[in-house]
């Protein structure tokens, strides 16, 4: 049986983990070892694309990757890009999803603790295999911290239904 959420310590989880990936083109290539990674770890992996160094624009894949955690279809998800930035700006369109831009083991951690991060943004051109298998791993086992943070991410979703209600203003 493979991983189950949420870590416990010990090799202890709670029920299977389901991870979507999605990237684009210049994360295309993390995005194979951390799929690798990922699998060889017992999650159920859910690949979305895109499939090749072509380039694409990556906001529907990381929208379609964070509308799977908001919905229950995964338990997380990870973006990938050549930096990370835009690819966690989409994904925090989807309301709910909380898309953390990680560059560390640290970033990772705290996203996790503190945020209740449900979507980890990495970046193909910043980060080398190893320090982004490292943040996968941390980012997985961290649970969140509950307590003092639960009001801060209820402010949170309180600011998502107050502008999701407004008109757009235009460009």
């Amino acid at each position: 049986m493979g991983p189950r959420l949420p870590y416990r310590g010990g090799g202890v989880w709670l029920a299977d983990v389901r991870v979507v990936l999605g990237s684009d083109h210049a994360g295309f290539q993390l995005k194979q070892v951390v799929a690798a990674h990922l699998r060889s770890k017992g999650f159920e992996v859910e690949d979305i694309g895109t499939f090749s160094e072509e380039p694409v624009d990556y906001p529907w894949f990381c929208a379609t990757a964070a509308r799977a955690v908001v919905s229950g279809n995964a338990d997380r998800a990870v973006v990938l890009g050549g930096s990370g930035q835009g690819e966690a700006i989409s994904a925090n369109k989807v309301r709910g999803a909380r898309a953390a831009l990680c560059h560390d083991e640290t970033t990772a951690h705290l996203a996790r603790l503190h945020n209740d991060a449900n979507v980890l943004s990495l970046g193909g051109r910043i980060l080398g295999p190893d320090l982004a298998l490292a943040i996968v791993d941390v980012f997985f086992a961290t649970e969140f911290e509950g307590g003092r943070h639960v009001p801060r991410l209820e402010e949170i979703a309180a600011i998502e239904t107050e502008e999701a209600a407004k008109p757009f203003p235009g460009p």
